[in-house]
């Protein structure tokens, strides 16, 4: 058991021996963060809420499984992101299936992280909705690798080894990937980089 033990591992082991009270807490902490994952991978908020409850029926269903390798929360985006990759390849067999899918103009879409928390006045309102457009629209235009990983590290703010082993890649590769991503969506967004919702990390 590692120094500082993982307390939703600690939910998982319940859940291994039947506990749904943990299982709950699990899914109530978590479903949130993978329906925004899949959301930015399938730009389709009903598939990402299909899409999330997907994630925990396997996670229930692999509980037997588990073993304290890893925190939990790198093994369960591991699924997810499986998930999401299984969906994308699904719609690359049978594209005319998903001709309408890939819009993203719902209107209560799940992500918010991005935003500044202040209160708007009309026309503060009107330029960060605009400002929140822009942020999606740049996500999307990454590659999967890259939108992955800088979501995981500063939605989720997982380290750069959690990264690795949900990507399945080197640190080396995984450091370049958010480099990457972070250079690429500072040149889309450089307009806004003063605004408050999308501030650069120092590292």
């Amino acid at each position: 058991m590692s120094v500082n033990p993982d307390p939703d591992a600690a939910l998982m082991l319940r859940v291994q021996r039947g506990d749904a009270a943990a299982f709950e807490v699990l899914v109530e902490k978590y479903k949130q963060p993978v329906i925004n994952l899949a959301y930015r991978t399938v730009q389709d908020l009903t598939e990402a809420e299909d899409l999330a409850q997907q994630v925990f029926i396997q996670v229930f269903k692999a509980a037997d499984r588990y073993r304290v390798s890893a925190k939990f929360s790198t093994w369960l985006f591991t699924i997810a992101r499986n998930l999401c990759l299984n969906e994308l390849r699904r719609r690359s067999r049978h594209p005319a299936e998903s001709m309408d899918a890939s819009r993203p103009d719902n209107e209560d879409e799940p992500l918010r992280q991005y935003e500044d928390t202040k209160n708007f006045s009309p026309p503060d309102e009107m330029l960060q909705h605009e400002l929140t457009q822009k942020i999606q629209e740049a996500l999307a235009g990454l590659p999967e690798n890259q939108r992955t990983a800088i979501l995981l590290f500063r939605e989720q703010e997982m380290s750069y080894e959690e990264i690795t082993e949900v990507l399945g890649c080197s640190l080396s590769a995984t450091k370049s990937l958010i480099h990457r991503a972070r250079e690429t969506l500072k040149q889309k967004l450089k307009p806004y980089l003063h605004s408050g919702a999308w501030r650069e990390s120092p590292n």
